[in-house]
């Protein structure tokens, strides 16, 4: 764990961001992204990885195009693409402590809500093995809702979801893995923690508030919620 700014709180509700902080996506999308680059004879590797992590749907495949020179549209990716996440997307396991966590804070009745750059078709595919704990959100915000203009780095989900919460958006705490995720919180003015793929360059989170190794190191009390037990 490492501070990158000073203490804040109290907090009054918890963001999460859902692929690769609450559910083991990331996995699933390189996967399927390898199998349609491997189809031009290119390789997707973490180099071009890294700079993808949080990007919507479109604005992730129109980086992947431009930057492997696939002879396909942004639409035409997409297509391809739907069958192989449909067929994966239902078995997801769950991240290290995403769903104690979860069940904590709503135990003791913290507002908490999603805020993801997935649609709500594959948000709903993605939660099949978890339902139960993400019955406990309170709002889930997706990148589709039609009251979001732009996906993240633009704060849009966030303040939704802060909305939705009935919580002022200061008062909000934030966890992501990604670094446009980041960039999204702070712009809506709430607290960021970071949790980054452990491939991940850890200077791409300097604008995080605190940089953690995972959920179950939420230091809780230290923003005025209740503490996880020990």
């Amino acid at each position: 764990m490492s501070a990158q700014q000073g203490e804040r709180g109290p907090i009054k509700a918890v963001i999460f961001d859902m692929d690769g902080l609450l559910l083991d996506t990331e996995g699933i999308y390189t996967e399927v992204t390898e199998l349609i680059a491997g189809r031009y004879g290119k390789h997707f590797d973490w180099s071009i990885k890294q700079n993808t992590i949080g990007r919507g749907a479109r604005d992730f495949s129109g980086y992947i195009i431009d930057t492997l020179e696939l002879p396909i549209s942004v639409d035409e990716f997409l297509e391809i693409r739907q069958p192989l996440l449909d067929e994966r997307f239902p078995q997801c396991p769950a991240m290290p402590g995403a769903e104690a966590l979860v069940r904590h804070l709503a135990a003791h009745r913290i507002p908490i809500a999603v805020g993801t750059s997935s649609s709500v078709r594959y948000y709903h595919a993605k939660i099949t093995r978890h339902q139960a704990w993400f019955e406990l959100f309170d709002t889930v915000v997706t990148a589709d809702d039609p009251e979001v203009t732009d996906a993240k780095p633009a704060p849009d989900i966030f303040l939704r979801a802060a909305e939705r919460l009935g919580v002022a958006p200061g008062d909000c705490l934030v966890f992501e893995d990604s670094p446009f995720g980041v960039t999204a919180a702070k712009a809506a003015g709430m607290l960021a923690v970071a949790i980054p793929d452990p491939n991940m360059p850890t200077d791409r989170y300097h604008h995080a508030d605190l940089v953690l190794g995972s959920l179950s190191e939420a230091p809780l009390a230290q923003w005025g919620l209740p503490a996880l037990p020990t």
